[in-house]
Formats: C-alpha cells, structure tokens, sequence
C-alpha cells in the first residue's frame, strides 16, 4: 500500500518539481509502504461518525457526497477492508451509479476534535442485502434507527495522513456534553452542600 505511488501522477511529480518539493516526496514515495491498516488507523476509522466519498461518474466529473451515521458505522472487516451499510436517502443513487461503471474511490475522514485527517484510496463494492446476512449482521449500526438499502465494502489500496494545518476544531453536542460533564456534576455537589447547610442553619428559601 502506498499511497505515494498512486497519487504522484506524471502531471504532479511534474509540478512538485518546479515548486522544489520533489525530493522530499521521492523520498517518501520510495519509503512509506505499509501492509494493511494498523491499529492507529483502525481506532480512527472506527470511531468516525461521517466520512466523504469522491467518485467518478460517466461524465466525466467526479462526485463528494457526505455519509454520516451513528458513531462506529463504519466496519473495519480486516486490515484491508472496511463497509458500511448505505441507508435509504434521496435516491439520486449517484455515487452507487458511478461506483458501477468505476469502482475506484477515494475517502476522507477527519476528527475535527484532534485535526485528524485520514486519506483512502480504495475499491468499492456494491452487496446487496439477500446476497450476505452475515456480512449485514456485522455491518449493521445498532440501537440506531435507519432503513437498509444495500451494502458498500472498500478494499483500501492505499492510505496516507494528512497534516492538521487549517482543520478547525469542531465538537459535536455529545462531546461538548462529556467535556462539561464534571463541571455540572460539580456544580450540583455545590447546590446539594449548600442546600444541607441551609437546612441546618433553618434557613428557609424565600
């Protein structure tokens, strides 16, 4: 897997040439070789909550389209594989309509908290339902309410990380919750040492 060898196009190797960062890439290009996902990428992975998606459809332009879910929809099926279960959504079917006609993909996912930002090229499969329960039962969110439509299987070519320069924080409302969480548990300690001093000194509220 190296992600180097599949983004350097004739065309960029060119360019990173003439703006003098060739020999830095080159170097990356020859080193950075990695057999399947390691445990870093797989916590990250699995602890997503959305991703983006780039596909190329038949006329020639290519499609991002958001997928988002329940923290943890997606599945990290080996070291080299992940899915997710397509929920039903507008039915324009662009990225599965592109996806037939080419498989290759490209995915980001980014942890807005920790300027995290993971990128995937990969190949992209279309299951449908009947064909695999048992890929379904592993695929499937649960306590999360959404209706199936089919599945989507990404065998990763390549992955690389990118710097954190220019992501901004972002914080969902269940992490700005887990972050306040003590203070609130503190400032009820407070209220309830307060409201037994009172009732000891019979202090009666107004």
């Amino acid at each position: 897997m190296n992600y180097a060898q599949l983004a350097f196009t004739d065309a960029v190797k060119d360019l990173q040439e003439k703006q003098g960062s060739r020999n830095g890439y080159d170097r990356m290009e020859r080193m950075s070789v990695v057999d399947g996902l390691t445990d870093n990428e797989i916590y990250f992975i699995e602890d997503r909550d959305s991703f983006y998606m780039a596909s190329f459809g038949e006329n020639e332009y290519p499609y991002i389209q958001h997928r988002g879910g329940p923290k943890g929809f997606v599945k990290v099926i080996d070291n080299k594989t992940i899915g997710i279960v397509d929920f039903v959504g507008n039915k324009q079917y662009i990225s599965t309509g592109n996806i037939a006609t080419n498989n290759n993909v490209a995915i980001i996912m980014i942890s807005y908290p920790h300027r995290a930002r993971l990128k995937l090229y990969a190949k992209a499969k279309i299951v449908e339902l009947e064909e695999d329960q048992k890929l379904y039962d592993m695929l499937k969110p649960e306590d999360y309410k959404f209706r199936p439509e089919r599945m989507m299987v990404f065998e990763i070519q390549a992955y690389d990380w990118n710097c954190p320069q220019h992501i901004t924080p972002r914080y969902t409302t269940q992490e700005i919750d887990e972050a306040l969480m003590p203070q609130k548990e503190y400032i009820v300690s407070l209220e309830n040492k307060v409201k037994a001093l009172e009732e000891k000194l019979g202090i009666k509220e107004e």
